[in-house]
């Protein structure tokens, strides 16, 4: 399953000084695809009119940030059908307002109203003064109707699953889990499973944007967020003020092909850590070139897989495999989180796998309770959703070998992890083809040269299939580029929220050293 979130905050190892959902799963984002063609949704029926024209009641919830809930039909082929609630926070603007921005942090399946309490840090002060950040959570996600599958336990087993099968009780371990997170999902959410797509959820943001009193979406979207601005505006492009969508993710690239293209962007960050590594002193490789030190992750991926390594938290979970590679992943995703892959890997290297595991769980956003937020199973009932993955399991056997061909660290993983979509319980209602939005004011697709999650040739391709796409490159490593350093990038999308001017198409900012 293809890996699209925004970046999470690596904190160093809480011990020792200083310092599977398989990838797929733990990182999670997909959702490259739209509803099969119907009619744009520009103007609302009749039938919609109530949920159009309603009220939200917002309450005080804390640290300056309002909350309320706003409903939409369930099914929109039938609105006068059953009622779903989207769960929203404002931070309300704090100098001449404009309007509202939708902000929603990627996934599928990342939480917008998590996103949003971090508006201060996230946004600029120049944009939080002119518009309300309005955070919510999509649907089937968080606090919207959220799917749930399976206890922290059974999460735990299917992470630990091998996903880089060797023989065939490995490759019929891995269809019986994966075959088991999708029945698990059937039995205890087959009411929402068909309505939790990104074409759904983009109806929802119409809603949204009409009872926030706006009569143009302003939105800014990071990873598989990219995709729902992208859905939404192709479905409403008149109702589009400016959208940016960073860290984009290319709707036209078929569900495996995409697995394999986001593998090969994991390898390449990991080859820029590891040169960035040789500049360290701690750096924790006997071989001082990338070709060496790829090496020696392989070693050590095929010494968890045999015997698994150290965990110090007493939690009775065997670090293997899997968990090494959610654990390598997590702290890619952003360049200020190499220091603690360093120092995670040293330990590694010396047998104990501690800290690996400390930096999967934050990725899948397991508790230490062992209890796990819905991100893993929302990103999985999304995915499956949107895209018309194969059936056979034979197909993502054949695509691993492949995949890992390109990317040996990273294919098997990616490609296994989108297994469950193969036993889906409901159909796909997504096809994976170009999305347009014809009509729609300029949109800026921000890509990073170097970004291990959406890789740059993907805001390429979104930038290009868009009758408006305005792209903005950034040569810089880590997941998205907003807000992550670059003044080029940080002012080119100011300027453009608050004032509707688009950078000079194909822009690349430098990379910030």
């Amino acid at each position: 399953m293809k890996i699209f979130r925004s970046r999470r905050r690596v904190p160093p190892p809480p011990t020792r000084g200083a310092a599977a959902a398989f990838l797929a799963l733990a990182l999670a984002v997909t959702g490259c695809t739209q509803e099969e063609a119907k009619p744009r949704a520009e103007a609302p029926t009749p039938a919609l009119q109530p949920f159009y024209g309603q009220s939200l009641d917002w309450s005080d919830c804390g640290d300056g940030f309002q909350c309320s809930r706003a409903d939409v039909p369930l099914d929109y082929s039938a609105p006068s059908g059953e009622k779903i609630g989207i769960s929203l926070i404002r931070l309300p603007a704090t100098g001449k307002r404009i309007g509202s921005l939708l902000i929603n942090p990627g996934g599928p399946g990342g939480s917008g109203i998590e996103y949003a309490r971090a508006a201060r840090s996230v946004l600029s002060e120049k944009v939080r003064a002119r518009f309300d950040v309005i955070g919510f959570d999509p649907r089937g996600v968080g606090e919207s109707s959220p799917i749930r599958c399976m206890s922290g336990s059974e999460l735990d087993a299917y992470v630990s699953l091998d996903a880089s099968p060797d023989t065939p009780a490995e490759v019929t371990a891995m269809e019986k889990g994966s075959k088991a997170f999708a029945d698990a999902c059937g039995a205890k959410a087959a009411r929402l499973l068909p309505h939790v797509g990104t074409a759904d959820a983009a109806r929802d943001m119409d809603v949204l944007r009409a009872v926030l009193g706006d009569s143009g979406l302003t939105y800014l979207g990071k990873s598989y967020g990219t995709h729902l601005g992208a859905v939404y505006a192709d479905l409403f492009p008149k109702k589009v003020r400016a959208l940016v969508l960073d860290g984009a993710v290319d709707p036209s690239v078929p569900a495996l092909k995409s697995n394999e293209t986001q593998a090969v962007g994991f390898e390449v960050a990991l080859k820029a850590f590891l040169q960035d590594c040789f500049e360290d002193g701690a750096c924790p490789f006997s071989s001082r070139t990338v070709e060496g030190a790829m090496d020696e992750l392989t070693d050590l991926l095929k010494k968890a897989d045999a015997h698994p390594l150290k965990n110090s938290l007493g939690d009775g979970r065997e670090i293997n495999e899997a968990w090494v590679v959610l654990g390598i992943v997590t702290p890619l995703y952003e360049r200020e989180a190499w220091p603690v892959l360093r120092e995670a890997l040293g330990h590694a290297f010396n047998g104990d796998g501690t800290d690996l595991l400390r930096m999967a769980d934050l990725m899948l956003d397991r508790k230490p309770d062992g209890s796990y937020s819905n991100q893993t199973e929302a990103n999985m009932a999304i995915n499956c959703v949107d895209h018309p993955y194969p059936k056979e399991p034979s197909a993502y056997a054949e695509g691993a070998v492949e995949a890992a061909m390109v990317a040996p660290h990273f294919g098997n993983f990616v490609m296994w992890g989108s297994l469950p979509c193969a036993y889906w319980p409901v159909a796909p209602k997504g096809a994976d083809k170009k999305v347009t939005a014809d009509g729609a004011p300029p949109i800026v697709v921000v890509g990073t040269s170097r970004d291990p999650a959406t890789p740059y040739e993907w805001a390429e391709g979104l930038a290009s299939q868009l009758s408006s796409g305005v792209l903005l490159g950034y040569d810089g490593d880590g997941h998205t580029a907003y807000g992550t350093g670059s003044t080029c990038v940080d002012k080119a999308v100011d300027d453009y929220l608050i004032s509707l001017k688009p950078p000079k198409q194909g822009t690349m900012c430098p990379k910030v050293t």
